[in-house]
């Protein structure tokens, strides 16, 4: 054979053998291989083989509590030597093939996660020499942060909760009313702000009848919105009541009994807000949006009597 082609063959071995040689996760040590711990999947147990008379290394990127190591039936180990980042183990020619042994280290920095856990299978000859154990590192602080960013949701839930438990034990219509302090005694009082109104309609929306109402607490806007043929039905999903600049009010609710289809003579809307006396003096621009915010509507200059 031509030496030119036995260069070119010998290559293509060469790259051959390179190409099913690379390890499934890169390592810096040549041969070993790499385990990634994760703190969302502590206390599940990576898989690592030891043979009877032959060492296998457990390389970390993290300072071991050295006092703290815990190895199931450690005397049929001939060699479990902790150092600072490192653990070997030399399983004894007691250890049978096929029997599993539950080694588990912890870290001294406190991160999580806070340990690692192995199951050691013994094979007669398939040692792994070289294990490096690597942590997707979380700290303490960071759970802390988020145990109370659940208890504040918990409490608002809890707040929310009570508000409805208390607007149902409450007596309906105007009696309800009346129960909740909404009603003074000169009433709730209306206008009709159809003409005064700015709109400002996207993707067929329009809004032909508009009042407004005020009570001792509480304000109301009553939208009739019509919804132009070719498109598709639509739903208020949420609601703003903005005044000058810095100034909104509560929206407590947005009411609408059925989706609005399109072609059809329209449907009311009614947004509540909260709004002492002092809150109401206007004007005020509504804005109503679908769930997807794709559609929405804006009337300015509404104000209240």
């Amino acid at each position: 054979m031509p030496s030119s082609s036995l260069v070119v063959l010998l290559g293509l071995l060469l790259a051959g053998s390179s190409a099913t040689a690379q390890p499934e996760m890169s390592s810096s040590v040549p041969g070993a291989r790499r385990i990634e711990l994760s703190p969302e999947e502590a206390g599940s147990a990576s898989e690592v083989v030891v043979s009877p008379g032959l060492s296998t290394m457990l390389l970390f990127d993290s300072e071991l509590q050295r006092e703290s190591v815990e190895l199931e039936n450690r005397h049929r180990f001939s060699l479990v030597d902790v150092g600072q980042a490192t653990l070997r183990l030399v399983p004894s020619v007691s250890a049978t093939p096929g029997e599993r042994f539950k080694l588990m280290v912890r870290f001294r920095d406190g991160s999580a996660p806070s340990n690692a856990v192995f199951l050691l299978k013994v094979h007669p000859a398939k040692a792994e020499a070289t294990i490096e154990v690597y942590r997707a590192q979380r700290t303490i602080e960071t759970y802390q942060q988020e145990a109370r960013d659940a208890r504040a949701e918990t409490f608002r839930c809890q707040e929310e909760l009570a508000r409805l438990i208390s607007e149902h034990k409450a007596p309906g219509g105007l009696t309800g009313i009346l129960f909740n302090g909404g009603l003074d005694p000169s009433g709730v009082a209306g206008q009709i702000l159809t003409k005064a109104v700015a709109k400002t309609a996207a993707n067929g929306l329009g809004a032909s009848i508009i009042t407004s109402y005020h009570s001792s607490k509480l304000v109301a806007v009553d939208v009739w919105i019509d919804v132009k043929t070719g498109t598709r039905p639509w739903t208020a999903e949420g609601a703003t009541l903005k005044g000058r600049p810095g100034e909104e009010l509560k929206v407590l609710r947005v009411w609408q009994s059925t989706p609005i289809p399109p072609g059809g003579p329209g449907a009311r809307v009614i947004v509540e807000a909260e709004a002492p006396a002092a809150a109401v003096q206007g004007p005020f621009t509504l804005k109503l949006w679908e769930a997807d915010g794709l559609r929405s509507i804006t009337l300015g200059n509404v104000t209240f009597p």
